[in-house]
């Protein structure tokens, strides 16, 4: 027998790749998404969004750009480790463009005018940058130049920034001081609630095609937010474990007796003491 007809399910509940379908609303992802919708609504939309590695802002992204409507132009960039004539190529080549052998002043000449011509024919531009927190101040300064790009009557590309919370701190240095000045809305993204976690895990398995709640006993969910603080991604680690070492073990539920011999298994310490690289 198989591990999803074990657990009867129609797909793993826990994989670590983004997927939309998974997606659980917390109040607070909700409220980051609507954030991020501004962008398209308001001329100078410019947001940012932190949160922790594995709080779900990729996930969040994947989201919101599956739901754009037509009118909507975007370039999404996630290699951030660029100097500022490659983050300029890199937006184009998601523009479309093959600009490899242009200098920054033609790059740059190419965008504007990509730009102007995007607005003559009422399409918003959105530009979205994650891993944000790697960018050089080159770059964010760059960043910041291009915000300012408009016709006679208003901006012409919306920006989203993702990133890590060290973002914040590096956009707080004063040379950086104007770039900070132009961000329209910011939103961080915490950890889950425990409520939140245990409506978390359960969404997922109703997603996956296990709608009952009894996969994970009640004495689980106490010892899975202890070891994981309620970040999705320590979240579906623990329990993809978990349920791995259940299957194996021939049991159809994991209990808190479970769940602390798949953190023995994993070395993870209480949440707080991890160690970074499981995130």
């Amino acid at each position: 027998m198989s591990f999803l007809d074990h657990f009867k399910l129609n797909e793993q509940p826990f994989g670590l790749t983004p997927d939309p379908e998974f997606i659980y609303w917390s109040d607070q992802h909700a409220n980051a998404k609507a954030y991020m919708e501004s962008t398209t609504s308001f001329n100078d939309g410019f947001v940012l969004i932190t949160g922790e590695v594995g709080s779900g802002k990729t996930t969040l992204l994947e989201s919101f750009l599956a739901e754009l409507e037509d009118d909507v132009v975007f370039a999404r960039v996630s290699q951030t480790q660029l100097k500022p004539t490659q983050f300029l190529q890199a937006i184009l080549v998601e523009f479309g463009f093959k600009p490899f052998d242009q200098r920054k002043v033609e790059l740059l000449d190419t965008l504007n005018m990509f730009l102007i011509e995007q607005y003559a024919n009422r399409k918003k531009v959105l530009l979205i940058v994650d891993e944000a927190q790697n960018l050089s101040k080159k770059v964010l300064e760059e960043i910041r130049m291009l915000s300012g790009i408009e016709t006679h009557k208003e901006k012409v590309l919306r920006i989203i920034l993702a990133g890590q919370p060290e973002l914040r701190e590096k956009l707080d240095s004063p040379n950086l001081k104007q770039l900070d000045q132009r961000i329209r809305l910011r939103f961080h993204l915490g950890p889950l609630s425990r409520r939140e976690m245990c409506e978390y895990i359960l969404h997922r398995l109703k997603v996956a095609g296990r709608p009952d709640n009894d996969v994970f006993a009640h004495d689980a969910f106490a010892s899975i937010y202890r070891y994981t603080g309620g970040i999705p991604r320590l979240v579906n680690i623990l329990c993809d474990t978990a349920l791995q070492c259940a299957f194996a073990d021939g049991k159809l539920t994991v209990n808190a007796e479970d769940v602390m011999s798949t953190v023995k298994e994993l070395n993870w310490k209480k949440h707080g003491a991890h160690v970074r690289s499981v995130a």
